[in-house]
């Protein structure tokens, strides 16, 4: 399976994910154009996107949904997403998607929902299998339970969001009920739950790690990568031996 990540943080997040000529996107948070764009750069037609799973209807992960008009793209989003989502896309190309579904994309990719917490409607991350290869995307989330790491777990590749350092949020021009927000059980991670949540999912067998999301005023990433490698090296996981970690 190949993973491309078109897109990451609060400007707009689109991850690629391809199985022989066929692909599938996890959010559209950008615009259609700059979508197809970017496809293409990666050697992916847009006419090869066969479905569309989105993780919450912020704006973010929305934006590019047209994109799916103009191709007849699937479209999987939680319930209660939907009115968010209507006006973006024709209602026969729209799909439920809960925690308890699990979607064959034709027989090459498996993909099932977790729910995650984040000040949205229904937010998911998602489970994708293909080719013997397990992903999991971890995007806006306040916090990491049990559900979650049970779900992720075992996986190939983990795409993550290392969103922000609380103390630089803290300190930050942001309103207080913005800072509030960010910090919140539904808000966002900071990168010591990522690197929390990580030393429960790394078992030192080559995973690759994504670290996503990342605030441009809030986190640096060099910050993110050395937390998360600082308290992997606690359970002895060395980078570059035992997983592979990049910022994105």
């Amino acid at each position: 399976m190949k993973i491309d990540i078109l897109a990451s943080g609060s400007k707009g997040n689109v991850i690629a994910l391809t199985s022989g000529q066929t692909t599938i996107l996890v959010d559209v948070g950008i615009a259609k154009t700059k979508i197809e764009k970017r496809l293409l750069e990666v050697g992916i037609r847009p006419d090869h996107v066969k479905a569309i799973f989105i993780t919450h209807a912020h704006k973010d992960h929305i934006q590019g949904l047209p994109i799916a008009n103009k191709y007849r793209i699937p479209v999987y989003v939680g319930t209660e997403e939907w009115k968010s989502v209507k006006t973006k896309v024709d209602i026969d190309l729209m799909y439920n998607m809960n925690d308890k579904r699990v979607v064959d994309i034709e027989g090459l990719f498996t993909i099932k929902a977790f729910k995650t917490h984040h000040d949205a409607l229904e937010s998911y991350g998602y489970v994708v299998e293909a080719e013997g290869h397990k992903c999991s995307i971890c995007l806006d989330t306040g916090h990491v339970d049990t559900s979650m790491i049970k779900a992720m777990y075992g996986s190939d590749t983990y795409i993550i969001e290392a969103n922000h350092e609380p103390n630089m949020v803290e300190v930050s021009e942001y309103l207080p009920s913005t800072q509030a927000r960010i910090l919140s059980h539904i808000g966002h991670l900071s990168n010591e739950q990522t690197a929390a949540a990580l030393s429960k999912l790394i078992r030192g067998k080559g995973e690759q790690i994504y670290l996503t999301h990342l605030s441009t005023k809030n986190n640096l990433p060099a910050l993110a990568e050395m937390t998360v490698k600082r308290a992997l090296t606690k359970q002895s996981f060395k980078a570059g031996t035992h997983y592979e970690i990049e910022v994105i």
